[in-house]
């Protein structure tokens, strides 16, 4: 998270996750200015801001324009690499049956593609895009859901972002465990290699970095729901937004 505030001499500074030494405004219009001209000259340039953002410590490269109009977030300084050799997604909680994926595990299942917009709640929206993947309802049944449970909770290896979805939501059949957007599958800081995609929801509830899925017996608000975020999330109908839906 970006936290704007002023110094002791008037300047304007901001801190990423409210750590770390305070980078200030000019720093971050001149970031901006770089996110403009990598939409200006094209994917040359592009792909150096692409490459920034995806070893940026202070988290201003979320406000980068990234490749196809996408912005890069992250709410740690850093997040780790996980490959097929090391990558793995667990089903657990309220479940008879925990079990724990690989990536190939989940290759290997039936795959679902949905071409949504995807909305963000900040305003920018990257129209028809695709996504590639599992659906969450099929791995909930896999599992089988224990009587108690109503919602699910979801963890990521970055090791701070969560969030979560009623067991309704979640057993949509717009839900998915992703594997695959536009087409290629998904690079690192898109969230891969597997994210939640949630199609008509802000884009925040689809949770970068996937690695666990567990079914509890209430809601649980999300890393940015604990800021205000609304925890039901619909395009155009939640966070005092009217953009278009997206599903």
């Amino acid at each position: 998270m970006l936290e704007w505030r002023h110094d002791s001499d008037g300047s304007q500074v901001v801190r990423a996750g409210g750590e770390g030494p305070p980078v200030g405004r000019r720093v971050v219009l001149g970031m901006l200015g770089l996110g403009a001209a990598g939409v200006a000259a094209g994917p040359y340039l592009q792909r150096a801001v692409e490459a920034v953002a995806s070893k940026d410590p202070t988290g201003l490269s979320g406000l980068l324009p990234g490749g196809g109009g996408f912005r890069y977030y992250s709410v740690t300084g850093s997040v780790p690499n996980r490959t097929a050799a090391d990558y793995t997604l667990t089903v657990g909680g309220l479940v008879e049956k925990p079990v724990t994926y690989t990536l190939a595990d989940l290759q290997a299942m039936r795959q679902h593609r949905i071409v949504r917009d995807v909305q963000c709640v900040t305003g920018w929206r990257v129209p028809g895009t695709p996504f590639e993947g599992v659906l969450l309802a099929d791995l909930l049944q896999a599992a089988g859901v224990k009587p108690e449970a109503t919602a699910v909770g979801f963890g990521c290896f970055d090791g701070s972002y969560t969030e979560s979805l009623t067991l309704d939501q979640a057993r949509r059949d717009d839900v998915l465990v992703a594997l695959r957007m536009q087409d290629q599958p998904l690079a690192h800081e898109h969230g891969g290699p597997v994210r939640l995609y949630v199609a008509p929801m802000y884009f925040y509830k689809s949770a970068k970095w996937l690695d666990s899925i567990t079914l509890t017996s209430t809601v649980q608000p999300g890393y940015w729901e604990h800021f205000g975020y609304d925890v039901d999330a619909w395009v155009g109908r939640s966070n005092g937004r009217d953009d278009a839906p997206t599903g």
